[in-house]
């Protein structure tokens, strides 16, 4: 279970969908910074451009006209405009095949323009149609999902028994959302787990922090710790303060850790590597349908003073890819897994009566002009985190017992070893040091001591893995990030 923390499209909450990672609709370009006077105005011709941009209509438009007025005229039962007219935007959206591409009614948008402006509940996940599956890109950090072990790729099959499938990502959404204190029920396929399994969560206020930071001491250096959870509109104002205050305190390296992070917003981490990045290398370049490309650049004189390391995952997403790929690029060490890969840029256009649009623009390219979309950042200090923070929950029916064999008890046999019970094996069979692992635990967790796991052991066991991921304890990537600053 990944639980240390967060396509990249939606926040599931209360009020609405939101979701920070670029308005929720991954890396959004906002007003482009005028450092670079040059290519930022050519950007923000590019923009213009694209959006203006006249299209001849298509000889064979007039079959939607007459398709609309075959329904309205014959159809057997009233037919609503607004929904036979939607429905057609919806449908041409669809055809691009382009997840981030979506479209969203004024009614979704009155909400999450109400929503964004205020603090908010629900699970905390970003989520994506992935494949024509709901699909949990991540979890916020400190968020109901993420301490229900929720993690990338876990596909959403039912919402409280009943079944998304057929739905799009806002229906699917309007599912899941709900007050804080009221409880949903997901039911999970996990990639490499045989069996879905169902989560219980119970919605709560979503933390809207973005930037934490810390300082540890490594070989008698005393090294910085930011963790960047999602690139939203303050995040670069707190990173630069925090930064700041770090280096007041003279460290002597820095870590930036963005696993789990979606994305957000392009000039918040444009905002972040005009402070890394120096001005005779582009921080980012955004290429358009033509092959038509923008180079952005600092008025950074040089790097800084003293090693730096940035941690990926599989959930670290697009704007955490520009950072990550930028980082890399100017040869610092990108430590952990393989990260999403998400390399397109989405602009949101309204539409005139309160709707809107999101659609993709632009490709965004790494300093080098290469281009991640769909094959991810590879790491140069390839880490992952003990087995462990890969286990899953598992739901029981009849107990598991000595000479049992199975996925199940693999998966508990891994957690228990990791919680320091060793089982001689995690192989899935059942033996006996399985058995007196199993009776130690309950023995120390005030559980009847039978050596059979049941639900209520399995449970207890799941609980004492997430506190464990959650403390911080055994985190590799972290570890390795911050020895290799010094070797």
């Amino acid at each position: 279970m990944n639980f240390k923390k967060q396509n990249i499209v939606l926040i599931l909450v209360a009020a609405l969908i939101v979701g920070f990672a670029g308005a929720y609709f991954g890396v959004k370009i906002a007003q482009p910074d005028q450092s670079n006077q040059e290519d930022s105005s050519s950007l923000q011709s590019a923009l213009t451009d694209n959006g203006n941009k006249k299209t001849d209509q298509p000889e064979n438009m007039d079959k939607v006209v007459q398709a609309y007025s075959l329904i309205k005229e014959n159809y057997l039962e009233d037919v609503d405009d607004k929904k036979l007219i939607e429905g057609a935007i919806q449908g041409m959206l669809k055809t691009l095949e382009d997840p981030y591409s979506t479209y969203m009614d004024a009614e979704t948008m009155e909400q999450f323009n109400e929503t964004i402006e205020s603090s908010f509940e629900g699970i905390g996940a970003e989520v994506s149609m992935k494949n024509g599956q709901v699909t949990i890109i991540a979890p916020i950090k400190d968020s109901p999902a993420e301490e229900a072990g929720l993690r990338p790729n876990d596909q959403i099959l039912t919402v409280n028994k009943e079944s998304v499938e057929g739905l799009d990502l806002f229906e699917a959404v309007e599912k899941i959302r709900g007050k804080k204190g009221s409880e949903v029920v997901l039911k999970i396929q996990r990639p490499g787990v045989s069996e879905p399994f169902d989560v219980t969560i119970v919605r709560d206020d979503i933390p809207l922090e973005t930037v934490y930071s810390d300082i540890k001491t490594v070989d008698g250096k005393k090294t910085g710790v930011i963790e960047i959870t999602t690139f939203s509109e303050n995040t670069a104002k707190d990173f630069t303060d925090q930064l700041a205050t770090l280096e007041e305190k003279g460290i002597e390296g820095l870590v930036i850790d963005v696993r789990g992070n979606p994305g957000g917003l392009l000039n918040v981490v444009e905002d972040i590597l005009k402070q890394f990045v120096p001005k005779d290398i582009p921080y980012v370049q955004i290429e358009d349908g033509d092959g038509k490309k923008q180079r952005i650049f600092s008025k950074l004189e040089e790097k800084k003073d003293y090693p730096i390391s940035v941690v990926i995952d599989e959930g670290s997403a697009s704007a955490s890819e520009i950072l990550a790929v930028a980082m890399k690029e100017i040869g610092y060490n990108v430590v952990g897994t393989k990260s999403f890969g998400k390399g397109t840029v989405q602009q949101a256009v309204p539409m005139g009566d309160g709707s809107t649009i999101k659609l993709t623009f632009f490709k965004w390219l790494s300093p080098k002009g290469n281009w991640i979309h769909e094959k991810g950042i590879k790491p140069t200090i390839e880490v992952k985190q003990p087995d462990y923070f890969y286990s899953n929950p598992v739901q029981i029916e009849d107990p598991l017992t000595y000479n049992h064999t199975g996925e199940k008890i693999a998966n508990i046999q891994v957690m228990l070893n990791g919680l320091g019970y060793d089982t001689g094996r995690d192989d899935g069979y059942f033996n006996k040091e399985t058995e007196s692992a199993v009776k130690v635990f309950q023995q120390d967790n005030n559980l009847k001591a039978t050596g059979e796991i049941d639900q209520k052991t399995a449970g207890a066991i799941e609980t004492k893995i997430v506190d464990k991921i959650r403390s911080g304890k055994d985190d590799r990537q972290l570890e390795k990030a911050l020895d290799s600053l010094y070797e």
